[in-house]
């Protein structure tokens, strides 16, 4: 499933086509995804200007200038491609349409985009712009990682209490937003601490090392435009490339590239998830 960089990296792409320009036309071609699509969504959508494109956790809020905002999420196969662009940004003619095309907007600048979901775990949605942070999908989750109201202090009072394991405690979309799989492994390999560490047992000078490696990590996959694994694509078609600069995951075996290190990447599968680390440098 994509994560906080690839949602990010697509948020990007669509920005200089969508933000202030008007959506001309929509098809929504089956009446649902993972669940059925809001009634009269493309009705509701055309002639409607996108004034803002925002992102919370793992999901793309358009607010519109009617008063709603379109929720997308990319759920585990959906990309959103552009093509058409009439500012020379994305200089692909509009493809042939795909089986999985299960929706495609036509901006009045000539920009197309299609959102294609071969698995259909996608989602989209239509509420109201006042009072969005309400919705069922957003009103329980924590705070951004790279927001203000993430830090040292409020990650200790968060952790304090679980009994869990660290990595299942980052993945829990309560404490902290769209991180996943791929980056807190990244992140806990950076600042030494095993997967397998009870959360609560974590002292709070670790804890502060902690935040500023998860941000580091999602903003250097933010520049390199993502991971590509699978099903990522940007929204230009290309591939995000900060998979190449994975230390431990998917590493499975491999030597640590930490220098004087003479162990190797283990894999142990936590809550049905592989989890990547160094079990000489992780403790």
């Amino acid at each position: 499933m994509p994560e906080l960089p690839e949602v990010e990296t697509v948020r990007r792409g669509l920005a200089p086509v969508m933000e202030g320009a008007r959506i001309a036309q929509v098809a929504v071609n089956r009446p649902d995804l993972r669940w059925p699509f809001p009634e009269r969504m493309a009705e509701r959508l055309t002639g409607a200007r996108v004034m803002q494109l925002r992102r919370r956790s793992k999901y793309i809020l358009a607010d519109l200038d009617r008063g709603e905002t379109l929720l997308i999420h990319l759920g585990m196969s959906g990309r959103i491609l552009i093509s058409g662009d009439a500012l020379g940004r994305f200089v692909h003619d509009h493809p042939a349409p795909e089986k999985h095309d299960h929706v495609v907007i036509d901006m009045d600048n000539g920009a197309r985009i299609t959102f294609n979901d071969p698995r259909r775990f996608g989602a989209m949605d239509l509420m109201a712009s006042e009072g969005a942070e309400a919705h069922p999908l957003l009103a329980k989750l924590g705070p951004e990682p790279l927001g203000n109201d993430f830090h040292e202090s409020y990650l200790a009072t968060a952790l304090k209490a679980r009994n869990t394991p660290i990595k299942s405690a980052l993945l829990d979309q309560k404490i902290v937003a769209g991180l996943g799989n791929i980056y807190v492994c990244e992140a806990l390999f950076r600042v030494g601490i095993s997967p397998q560490r009870k959360a609560r047992n974590i002292a709070v000078a670790r804890l502060k090392t902690l935040v500023p490696a998860i941000r580091d990590v999602l903003t250097e996959a933010i520049a390199a435009g993502g991971s590509s694994l699978r099903d990522f694509r940007q929204a230009d078609g290309e591939l995000g490339y900060f998979q190449h600069s994975f230390d431990v995951y998917g590493r499975e075996g491999e030597a640590c590239r930490t220098q004087g290190c003479t162990a190797r990447i283990a894999r142990v599968v936590q809550s049905g998830r592989s989890s990547f680390y160094c079990p000489a440098c992780q403790r």
